[in-house]
C-alpha cells in the first residue's frame, strides 16, 4: 500500500434518537467516549496516514478527547447533513497526494484492522468498496408501520456498513452532485451508484455495530470486551 490512505470521520450530527444530554458520539464507552475509541482505532492503522474529522461548528466536547492533539488527526467544520460533512472533510484532502479516502461512522467504535484491511485491498483491486452484512431477518413492508402488507425476499438484500472506501476526486464529484441534484444520500456508495460506480460488498463482522438507541451501549461495551478477550 504505497499510496497515502485518509480516513474520514463525519461527526457534526446529534443523535437525536439517543436522547441524550449530548451528542451521542461523546457518551461513554469505557476509557473512551464513543469517539475517542472510534478514532484511537483509525488512528492505530498503519494503512492510514491521516484522520479528517468533521465537527459542528460549536462543538465543546472534542477538545477533551485524548485523541484531539494526535499529529495525524485534523478537523473541519461540518454541515446539517452527512454528506455536507464528508465533502468538508474531501475538502481538505489533497486527491494527487491520497487518492484514497476511507469514510467511517463516528458511531462504529468496534471497527477491527482486519476489516479495514479488507475493505481497502477490496476498493483498490475494483474502484471502491464498502463493509456490509447480509441481512438474517425476515423483512416485511408496511406503508403505515402498523400493517404488514407484503415479505420482502431477503436473498440479495445487505445491510450496508462502514468503513465505505473511494477515490477520493470520484467520491467529491458524486457527492456535489448529488446534492445539487437535491439527491437523498444516506450514504458514500448511494452517491456513487448514482455515477453507475461499481462498488464491492465485502463482509463485515457482526459486531461492528453502530451505536443508535441507548440499548446499543451496554451492547457495544460487552461488544468490547469479548474483543479484547480474543
Amino acid at each position: 500500500m504505497t499510496d497515502k490512505l485518509v480516513a474520514l470521520v463525519p461527526a457534526a450530527g446529534i443523535g437525536r434518537r439517543m436522547g441524550a444530554d449530548k451528542p451521542k458520539q461523546y457518551l461513554p464507552l469505557t476509557e473512551h467516549c464513543i469517539l475517542g475509541e472510534t478514532l484511537a482505532r483509525l488512528l492505530a492503522h498503519p494503512a492510514i496516514s491521516e484522520v479528517v474529522v468533521a465537527l459542528a461548528a460549536e462543538d465543546p466536547y472534542f477538545d477533551d478527547l485524548a485523541q484531539a492533539s494526535h499529529p495525524k488527526l485534523r478537523t473541519v467544520i461540518g454541515g446539517d447533513e452527512r454528506a455536507d460533512s464528508v465533502l468538508a472533510c474531501l475538502a481538505a484532502v489533497n486527491p494527487d497526494i491520497a487518492p484514497w479516502v476511507l469514510v467511517h461512522d463516528a458511531a462504529r467504535p468496534l471497527i477491527t484492522a482486519g476489516d479495514i484491511d479488507a475493505v481497502v485491498k477490496a476498493a483498490r483491486a475494483g474502484q471502491g468498496a464498502i463493509l456490509a452484512a447480509p441481512l438474517v431477518d425476515t423483512i416485511k413492508w408496511s406503508q403505515d408501520g402498523k400493517r404488514i402488507e407484503e415479505t420482502v425476499p431477503r436473498q440479495h438484500l445487505w445491510r450496508a456498513l462502514t468503513p465505505q472506501c473511494f477515490p477520493t476526486g470520484a467520491l467529491r464529484l458524486a457527492l456535489s452532485e448529488a446534492l445539487a441534484e437535491g439527491a437523498s444520500i444516506t450514504d458514500e456508495a448511494s452517491a456513487m451508484e448514482r455515477l453507475g460506480w461499481p462498488v464491492t460488498l465485502v463482509k463485515g463482522r457482526n459486531d461492528n455495530i453502530k451505536i443508535t438507541e441507548p440499548a446499543d451501549l451496554p451492547l457495544a461495551r460487552w461488544l468490547l470486551s469479548q474483543q479484547e478477550s480474543c
